[in-house]
């Protein structure tokens, strides 16, 4: 079986990952996880800062912003396993609760399918399942 891709897509693909690492040959090793490790979780007063009050004085709370975001980026398939990740950490360090993640991913199966709210859970999960809540 040779490597060269089958269809125009993994074409492009494997040009833009030679192209990367012919640049930088760190690219080889890349791993979204360690992009994560960057900035991890945002401080509560940080994301009502960016995403909450200072927008919108009177508007959505930085809590209800991440939910929405979080769903979605759950309407997209949870193509983007960090930000699907990093968006649980910052809702539940802005307060929301892991029944209100588990809905808001959960609502979202009639709008994006099935696969895509089982991937999003399964991405939720492993940031929820170090995160022990009495009242989930």
């Amino acid at each position: 079986m040779s490597d060269t891709p089958q269809n125009p897509f993994e074409l492009m693909m494997k040009q833009a990952q030679d192209m990367a690492k012919a640049m930088n040959p760190a690219m080889e090793s890349f791993s979204p996880k360690g992009f994560e490790a960057l900035w991890p979780t945002m401080p509560k007063e940080v994301m009502e800062m960016m995403f909450g009050n200072t927008v919108n004085k009177d508007g959505l709370d930085a809590r209800t912003r991440l939910l929405l975001t979080l769903a979605g980026l759950t309407c997209q398939g949870a193509q983007a396993d960090a930000a699907v990740r990093q968006t649980v950490r910052h809702a539940l360090e802005a307060g929301a609760r892991k029944q209100e993640i588990v809905e808001t991913i959960g609502q979202m199966s009639v709008f994006a399918g099935i696969p895509a709210m089982t991937r999003a859970l399964d991405l939720a999960q492993e940031v929820m399942g170090d995160n022990e809540d009495e009242d989930q």
